[in-house]
């Protein structure tokens, strides 16, 4: 089998299995109980914040774990929101948005919260100006992703923090979950707020989540309860899941400058060999990430295509895994100004550092065949 749906959910290093399993098995304390075993759990809950924050370059006290990207999201969102909501109630974020983000905005909505949907381009990526037009004096978040998880589009997230070095007020939120591995250096940018990542899109557990937080920035709690988490998101940690993805997030991170030169090569190669098909369009383009790569065959509806690629062995996915079992136009491309008649046959290829260039090559003879195969059905 060759995987290429990385962008959906990437397999757990080995490394990080066995830290899940060691921990589930030797250390299965309560880190809140007062016992030796629950201050054995504690013990290395602090020791895995403090890692994750020493890769990420901020202090333990700003880290917090959830239960994935999804719960992160909307914690920073409806925390501001619930928090903020005396001082303005109009928040900027894009149209290419994660549903993480764009469900949680329409919910905002409906409770009188006032959206506005940065426009993007044909590469989906958001213009500063319009951004900055957009601030105004009620204007309490920006909430913008990283890394668009359809088309691989990078939003000009240190534009965007040197504009809002002038807006100390408002809080600014960025949606990671696809860019650990690619934008490293830019979502570390110091006007960030907060920072939301996932395990299992950068070969950690499912179920684990970060929320990076400012020192001194306030979001009210989505989860009341027994105080964790400094009182900030209440639930019984994830001690396994979270030792397991700081070990990830090490890995990842050591390794992160031969992984993007990898999927580089990788993309280049697929995106000269779509490129020479006169039916085929490519949606990413080569300034967007590294590791994914969206394209369409005319006429070839994308779920057609993923499981004409599954029985060969092959594994993509319809733009997001979000929304590949629903019939919706991805948004992304609609934002793009796409035609239905395109965005409905896309596909998404998603690389990982696991993939090779015989794995590559062994794509490229599939599609030449799948090719004919549907040019012939269309005769």
């Amino acid at each position: 089998m060759i995987y290429f749906d990385n962008s959906a959910t990437t397999k757990i290093f080995p490394e990080a299995l066995e830290t899940y399993f060691k921990v589930s098995e030797e250390v299965f304390g309560n880190p809140s109980s007062l016992h030796q075993e629950g201050v054995y759990a504690d013990q290395l809950l602090q020791q895995a914040r403090q890692q994750v924050a020493r890769l990420l370059e901020v202090s333990p006290q700003e880290i917090y774990f959830t239960s994935g990207g999804t719960e992160g999201d909307n914690w920073v969102i409806k925390g501001t929101a619930m928090e903020k909501y005396p001082h303005g109630k109009h928040i900027i974020t894009s149209a290419v948005e994660h549903p993480a983000v764009s469900k949680s905005m329409k919910q905002l909505e409906k409770l009188g919260f006032e959206i506005t949907y940065l426009p993007v381009n044909e590469r989906g990526v958001i213009s500063t100006a319009d951004l900055e037009h957009a601030i105004r004096t009620d204007t309490i978040l920006v909430s913008l992703i990283a890394v668009n998880n359809e088309v691989g589009a990078v939003q000009p997230l240190k534009e965007v923090g040197d504009i809002l070095e002038h807006y100390p007020r408002i809080h600014y939120h960025v949606d990671a979950v696809q860019a650990v591995t690619e934008q490293r250096a830019v979502i570390t940018h110091s006007r960030i707020d907060f920072l939301v990542l996932s395990a299992h899109k950068f070969n950690g557990p499912k179920g684990v989540g970060i929320v990076y937080k400012k020192a001194g920035r306030r979001l009210a709690p989505l989860l009341s309860g027994g105080g964790q988490e400094s009182g900030e998101r209440s639930s019984t940690e994830n001690l396994p899941g979270i030792a397991a993805t700081a070990r990830a997030l090490r890995i990842t991170i050591e390794d992160n400058l031969e992984t993007r030169q990898h999927e580089k090569k990788l993309r280049d190669l697929l995106m000269k060999f779509l490129k020479s098909f006169a039916d085929v369009r490519l949606f990413s383009g080569v300034e967007g990430a590294a590791h994914i790569i969206c394209f369409a065959m005319r006429d070839v509806r994308g779920e057609v295509m993923v499981h004409a690629f599954e029985d060969a062995g092959v594994i993509l996915s319809t733009t997001s895994a979000c929304a590949s079992k629903k019939s919706d136009t991805p948004a992304t491309l609609q934002a793009m100004g796409v035609c239905d008649s395109w965005s409905r046959c896309a596909v998404r290829i998603s690389l990982s550092k696991d993939n090779t260039v015989e794995e590559v090559e062994d794509f490229k003879k599939i599609f030449d065949q799948l090719h004919r195969k549907f040019k012939k059905i269309q005769k």
